[in-house]
């Protein structure tokens, strides 16, 4: 219960900017949960169709690999089915990595979409905790400009300490919010360099196979 009575205490003590902080940390969890959950399961669909597939493309069988690729709405597959059709028109390995790299530019944007505002959010919840201190210290000396001089030293040394909740609560958004980021940046990252070398592997597996054609 003492805790509790701290916790409230700390927040009426704050003052009205405790409010939009607790929002702005409220919009970037959710925002964090929701990439979170995105970039998991693209990973996890990612590896399984991949699995799914390389038999298909080890075996030269691209007809039935597009089949399977352009039946399913992973990352991965938007990538393969580019390069799957274009080995239908394309002998030259260039023009086949091409159009894998554009349909990377098209997954790109929905793989890191709204991670971005994660570390907005932190500036705007660490500059909320600032500009509601700064107001608080303001109408603490006003408050006490006129005080008997013998209470003014201790009036003012409450006001700032109440003032001062708002930077601390300020900070204590921002940091989880700029580690979420960081971790789903490093996620993203990873991601994307999966989808690179599942190209890559895409490729050389398509080059074998006409080198192949051609030797027979």
């Amino acid at each position: 219960m003492s805790f509790y009575s701290n916790v409230v205490s700390f927040f009426q003590d704050g003052g009205v900017f405790m409010v939009p902080i607790v929002v702005v940390l409220a919009l970037g969890l959710a925002i964090a949960a929701e990439r979170w959950v995105y970039l998991s399961r693209t990973s996890f669909g990612n590896r399984t169709l991949w699995k799914k597939i390389t038999p298909y493309i080890q075996a030269g069988k691209f007809g039935e690999a597009v089949n399977v690729t352009s039946k399913s709405k992973t990352a991965i597959a938007t990538i393969l089915t580019y390069g799957l059709h274009r080995t239908k028109n394309a002998a030259r390995r260039d023009d086949i990595e091409k159009a894998m790299e554009e349909s990377l530019m098209e997954v790109l944007p929905r793989l890191e979409k709204r991670t971005h505002y994660l570390a907005t959010l932190a500036n705007i919840a660490t500059l909320l905790g600032l500009l509601g201190t700064i107001i608080g210290l303001i109408a603490a000396f006003t408050a006490v400009s006129n005080a008997n001089p013998a209470d003014k030293a201790d009036m003012l040394s409450a006001s700032i300490s109440t003032a001062m909740n708002t930077t601390a609560f300020g900070l204590m958004a921002a940091i989880p919010l700029l580690l979420v980021h960081a971790l789903l940046q490093t996620k993203t990252n990873q991601l994307v360099d999966s989808l690179e070398m599942a190209s890559v592997k895409f490729l050389n597996a398509v080059t074998e196979r006409q080198l192949k054609t051609t030797g027979a």
